[in-house]
């Protein structure tokens, strides 16, 4: 029989929050983009809400400052944590939640960063095509260039002297860092690749694609060890247990594959979401657990050899996937394009944007509990009729410049004055709407 899941907030970590036992994470306002664990098995989570959560049991430290999602996350020896987002940063943070440093330079989201054995530079792949590699101590950046595509994914050779890199442009390339130039067309495929692990102790490269493709190659003669591509697309998360024995898969369809790497035998397939993808994997130190993240705003932590005992993530139905038919045109405007970010009651909710309770007549950049960008705070726009008309019929970068609200446009007259009208009804305070 299957255990269910809680249904009123989130199952807690058990007693001791021990691997081998399953548990959530809850607290996040958004989805979960990537996850890492410490060499003490301390969690960092990142979300489209922006932040990054670090956790001890149930209790997380939250670090903001990204002014877009964050995608990616990782844990450094000197005990700073590294972030990367949608915001084309990376930030560099202390354990209490202080940001150490904000490191600029790549013109497009970074989706991966990596560490190099030696714990001296950072690479991140970002969107604008380029790999950059930032020195921990830092110094300047250096950015490797060469890809026709979005970089999605890059991992350090053991001996930190090279480096793999994977693209939208279908490609996977070997680059040799000690002259900063590429040294190998590892493969040119089909389609674009989004993940990579690398274990050159047992001789492989694993990586999956947009085609729904997962593989593994030889990385001495490049000859094909595992195609056990299942036609669910596309391969959005990949991980390696920290012996190496155990491959994790996360694709579109919201499914966990799960193949032990030493005969290249799919061990378990498990249906990890109720909907939607999973975006994010990493395993617990000891083996036993594997850590994943979609749409649910909760991380999902389950014991490997008991998969198949407890429900996937009860995502449910977000209210932006909702049918569009089920609902008046100015609400299915406001949750195809609004909800993932804002809510329509008081407080902000760790979501990606700030409520909108009570907004019409209100002063841009004034919540006091969400963090703006430069660029609305001290804003001179009110919010009303015209205004919220005006920021969709341009677009969120065009009516207010710098603004780290992604672009939106409603492009038809009558679905702005829809949202405008749903909008007043049900952002008013109960006493003025009654």
């Amino acid at each position: 029989m299957r255990t269910a899941l809680a249904t009123s907030a989130a199952l807690f970590w058990a007693t001791s929050g021990a691997a081998g036992d399953f548990f959530t994470l809850q607290g996040h306002g958004g989805p979960i983009m990537g996850i890492a664990v410490s060499e003490t098995d301390q969690i960092a989570t990142v979300s489209f809400d922006n932040a990054v959560g670090l956790w001890s049991d149930q209790t997380p430290v939250w670090f903001d400052g990204h002014e877009a999602a964050v995608n990616a996350v990782l844990f450094a020896p000197d005990g700073r944590i590294y972030s990367a987002g949608d915001d084309f940063t990376l930030r560099v943070w202390g354990a209490d939640g202080t940001e150490v440093a904000v490191r600029d330079g790549h013109k497009g989201k970074v989706v991966s960063l990596a560490l190099s054995p030696d714990g001296a530079v950072v690479a991140s792949a970002s969107w604008d095509g380029s790999i950059g590699l930032w020195p921990v101590d830092g110094g300047a950046p250096v950015f490797l260039t060469g890809h026709s595509g979005p970089v999605n994914d890059v991992a350090f050779t053991r001996d930190g002297l090279n480096l793999y890199s994977a693209s939208a442009d279908g490609s996977i390339r070997l680059w040799d860092l000690s002259i900063n130039s590429e040294r190998q067309r590892v493969i040119e495929h089909g389609f674009g690749v989004n993940e990579l692990e690398l274990n050159e102790d047992a001789g492989w490269l694993a990586y999956g694609a947009v085609d729904g493709g997962t593989r593994a190659i030889d990385i001495a003669t490049g000859d094909t060890l595992a195609d056990l591509t299942l036609e669910r697309r596309p391969i959005l998360s990949m991980a390696t247990s920290p012996d190496g024995t155990t491959l994790a898969v996360g694709d579109g369809e919201g499914y966990i594959m799960v193949v032990d790497t030493p005969n290249w035998r799919i061990a378990r397939d498990f249906r990890a979401t109720e909907r939607g993808p999973v975006w994010a994997l990493a395993f617990s130190n000891d083996g036993t657990n594997i850590h994943a993240g979609g749409l649910d705003p909760r991380m999902y932590s389950w014991p490997i050899a008991a998969m198949g005992e407890a429900d996937p993530m009860a995502t449910g139905s977000p209210s932006f996937l909702q049918a569009a038919e089920t609902m008046p045109n100015g609400e299915r405007q406001f949750m195809r394009k609004c909800s993932i970010c804002h809510t329509l009651t008081p407080g902000s909710a760790r979501r990606a944007g700030p409520s909108l309770y009570d907004l019409f007549g209100r002063q841009a950049g004034t919540v006091e509990d969400y963090t703006y960008s430069d660029a609305l705070n001290g804003s001179d726009v009110i919010w009303d009729e015209d205004t919220i008309d005006a920021l969709f019929d341009i677009g969120p970068e065009h009516y207010i410049p710098g603004t780290k609200m992604p672009m939106q446009r409603i492009t038809g007259a009558q679905d702005r004055a829809d949202l405008v009208t749903y909008l007043r009804e049900t952002t008013a305070p109960e006493e003025s709407s009654q």
